[in-house]
């Protein structure tokens, strides 16, 4: 992590990554970037579906290569480069057969180092795998929920899922949340960590910065009047007057309360439910 001199109040809390530690380019590959216009938290329609969302800084889309279909063709590693669309470092790889794609790289990936997309890989960071080839307590990232659909898991900075038991066709996982959810034996994933552990050390130091990240303010319920959310009014400071804590739609939120479907489609696959509440 890079600490600033206090030359403001700003900077004196602010911390950042030393990028050049990592970094090789600053210029993306022009054949595998497009523009894109941000949702800004709303759907198709143009609904606010996610609220604090909007503005922030103009990016430049990566095309990221999460589905890995070059099986058994050896790749090599030419940069190591930032992404303004996630949290883990990308990089550029050639493939033996002349093909170039960006991926998502892991922990400790270099330039100059070569991985392969194999049911028979070594069981090396960096090399991706159906998950019945990779042993119990095999850290992993980049994991399909279905074979073939893609990389959907473990896909943040310094995130990694654990391989914690195989049955009956279906691998376990322990995931970042601490919940423990059955996969196909056949969906592929990477082997190791995602790159950029450090990026959860980060201190913006100032409300600015989280602007520039396109995120917009948080005001609390209580603050707010009645007719903007259940917990406003009141003359002064009140109570929520209700037992359970809601979000502006009426629905539960906080405090450790269970917000998931009872009818979810994929309760059949979780063995083990998430800790909420505080850790």
């Amino acid at each position: 992590m890079k600490r600033h001199k206090p030359t403001s109040p700003s900077q004196r809390q602010n911390s950042s990554i030393d990028f050049s530690k990592f970094i090789t380019t600053n210029e993306p590959t022009k054949s595998l970037t497009k523009g894109f216009r941000r949702a800004n938290g709303r759907n198709n329609t143009g609904r606010i579906t996610t609220r604090h969302k909007g503005g922030g800084h103009k990016r430049l889309f990566r095309e990221i290569d999460f589905v890995y279909n070059k099986i058994n063709v050896p790749f090599t590693v030419k940069t190591v480069e930032y992404d303004p669309n996630r949290s883990g470092f990308i990089g550029l790889v050639a493939y033996k057969d002349g093909e170039r794609r960006y991926v998502l790289l892991h922990k400790s990936a270099r330039v100059g180092d070569t991985y392969v997309v194999s049911e028979t890989a070594p069981l090396t960071a960096g090399n991706r795998l159906p998950l019945k080839n990779i042993p119990v307590g095999t850290f992993v990232y980049n994991v399909e929920l279905k074979p073939k659909g893609g990389a959907k898991i473990a896909r943040s900075g310094g995130n990694y899922v654990e391989v914690s038991a195989k049955d009956g066709g279906y691998v376990d996982l322990k995931m970042p949340s601490t919940e423990v959810r059955k996969v196909l034996e056949t969906a592929w994933a990477s082997v190791g960590e995602v790159s950029n552990d450090e990026n959860r050390l980060i201190n913006l130091g100032k409300a600015g910065r989280n602007r520039w990240l396109g995120v917009r303010p948080t005001v609390r319920g209580t603050a707010q009047n009645p007719v903007d959310h259940p917990h406003g009014g009141g003359e002064g400071r009140q109570g929520r007057g209700r037992r359970r804590a809601i979000s502006v739609y009426g629905k539960p939120t906080g405090k450790g309360q269970k917000s998931r479907r009872s009818k979810k489609y994929s309760n059949k696959h979780i063995v083990r439910r998430r800790k909420v509440g505080k850790k």
